[in-house]
């Protein structure tokens, strides 16, 4: 029977570097028992492979199909002991651990003075690394120790570390409550996009302040202040208020340029707080910060000195190209924009186990609306039946809501009309059933509905009342965000001056310019 690669050790074996190969062959080889093993014979043939096969293995491996689920555990656990070893996965938190690892050694060999030494220090480490979790648990440990290795100064002692510990547990709170909110937000924001309707916008505001702790922020570290400026930043994504997404973006990236220690500490926060800021600017449509952003952005993720590993490196290829695809949103060079996909497309497959479905499918709908944008409508429709026919995928709402809406444009606009009634009728009952059927909505399929019904010399006048009814939803503080996914106005405005969409959303950039 052929599985397909979802097998968990067969993708960490294709994940490895030929280093790290190296490394654990030399690292299972350091006894030279290990040189026949089962496992080390499992991982030659997993290596070879190009997809998991267990009939292949079982065939030719000495495995028998009653020890293969054994043997595959130990290689597992092998595999991820040789990559604790690995210089290149050592990081501050595993340094921390493993002080307390020998500490714990110490103690229990009743070596307490010795034992308290490895604690200072690494109790120093994660202060300065703002590891105050592992900080904590080092001061429990200590008052363990102390408690036990009596000396003259007990007393001094004890009150520094109940207050240390009193201290550092009032931070750890106040950080687990921000961290909570803001996944809590984020999680919301990825089942159902922004807010749609004013119950829903009270519904997330007391949802945010009751769970938004009380905090003096002269007594918050970095750590704490990063949960809090990210739980603001989701909130303000929620309820649209991209000046405020701005604003605390640019105090998350400022955070780390003003500890900049903490920029390779923590490189995914970095990059994802830089994302933020620039998604924020797009909105804003601020076209030359945000290329001034997008720069620094690639600068960084090029400086050998960024400290990268495959998930920072999938990461920023996700971030920095999503981004790269939003610029041309900015000012309608849709065209310009279009030799960026094929690369695109082809570079997303070397990371099909490490970015998400759900993010895979944001980039087929920019696909399809710089697509649409630049006048193909046919490949338009392609990008977004790869959306539509998914039926396995969990991606926000919203999203697959407006993929069905220009899917139904984009077939209007090619001349696909020959099956209209059943996209109108099947994307009518998604919308539905998905509560997002709001006016902007409703306005586009009743319009669509009854062009058939339209006089040839009468369409633009129909073009210009449907424009003329959404514009009144533009500056809605709920129905606006219709236009964040679909910029159905310069559509019409293209219809009714018989122009390219791209030119006209490039029209309205170069005033927008002029205006400042």
């Amino acid at each position: 029977m052929i599985k397909d690669q979802k097998d968990n050790l067969f993708l960490l074996v294709k994940s490895l570097t030929k280093s790290e190969k190296r490394q654990f062959k030399l690292y299972v080889g350091r006894l030279g028992v290990n040189n026949d093993s089962k496992f080390l014979n499992l991982f030659n043939i997993l290596d070879k492979l190009a997809s998991y096969d267990e009939e292949f293995i079982l065939k030719n491996g000495d495995v028998k199909k009653q020890q293969l689920a054994n043997v595959k555990a130990h290689l597992y656990k092998q595999i991820l002991i040789s990559l604790k070893l690995n210089p290149s996965h050592q990081n501050i938190r595993s340094q921390v651990r493993e002080q307390l690892d020998f500490a714990s050694i110490l103690y229990h060999k009743g070596l307490y003075k010795q034992s308290l030494k490895i604690l200072d220090k690494s109790k120093e480490l994660a202060i300065q690394s703002e590891e105050k979790n592992l900080a904590y648990e080092i001061v429990e440990f200590e008052k363990l120790i102390e408690s036990q290795y009596i000396t003259r100064s007990i007393g001094g002692r004890a009150d520094e570390l109940t207050i240390q510990a009193k201290e550092l547990s009032a931070l750890n709170v106040i950080a687990s409550k921000l961290s909570n909110l803001s996944l809590q937000l984020y999680g919301i924001f990825l089942k159902t996009g922004y807010v749609k309707n004013e119950e829903e916008g009270q519904q997330v505001a007391e949802y945010f302040n009751n769970r938004l702790p009380k905090y003096n922020i002269k007594k918050l570290g970095f750590r704490e202040k990063l949960w809090l400026y990210n739980a603001y930043l989701w909130y303000s994504f929620l309820t649209q208020d991209f000046k405020n997404c701005y604003r605390y973006a640019s105090k998350w990236v400022d955070l780390f340029y003003e500890n900049p220690t903490m920029i390779n500490l923590n490189p995914v926060f970095f990059l994802k707080g830089k994302n933020y800021l620039l998604e924020a600017l797009f909105f804003v449509r601020s076209k030359n910060k945000f290329e001034e952003a997008l720069l620094r952005l690639e600068t960084i993720v090029n400086d050998k000195k960024f400290l990268r590993d495959e998930n920072v490196e999938s990461l920023a290829f996700l971030y920095y190209n999503l981004n790269k695809v939003n610029l041309h949103f900015i000012d309608g060079s849709f065209e310009d924009g279009l030799s960026l996909i094929p690369k695109i497309e082809n570079d997303l497959k070397k990371f099909t186990n490490r970015i998400d479905e759900h993010h895979t499918m944001i980039f087929y709908y920019k696909f399809a609306s710089m697509y649409f944008g630049a006048g193909d409508n046919k490949q338009c429709i392609a990008y977004l039946d790869k959306i539509i026919s998914n039926k396995s995928l969990s991606m926000r709402e919203d999203l697959l809501c407006f993929s069905r809406v220009l899917n139904l444009v984009a077939h209007y606009e090619a001349g696909l009309d020959y099956h209209i009634d059943t996209l109108l009728r099947s994307t009518y009952k998604f919308l539905i059933k998905m509560n997002d059927l709001h006016e902007v909505q409703k306005e586009m399929i009743k319009f669509i509905k009854g062009l058939q019904d339209v006089y040839p010399q009468d369409i633009k006048q129909a073009f210009i009342r449907l424009r003329d009814t959404l514009k009144t939803y533009e500056d809605h503080p709920y129905e606006k965000r219709a236009f964040l996914y679909l910029d159905i106005i310069s559509w019409l405005e293209s219809k009714i001056e018989n122009k390219p969409v791209g030119q006209i959303i490039k029209d309205k950039y170069i005033a927008r310019s002029q205006a400042l």
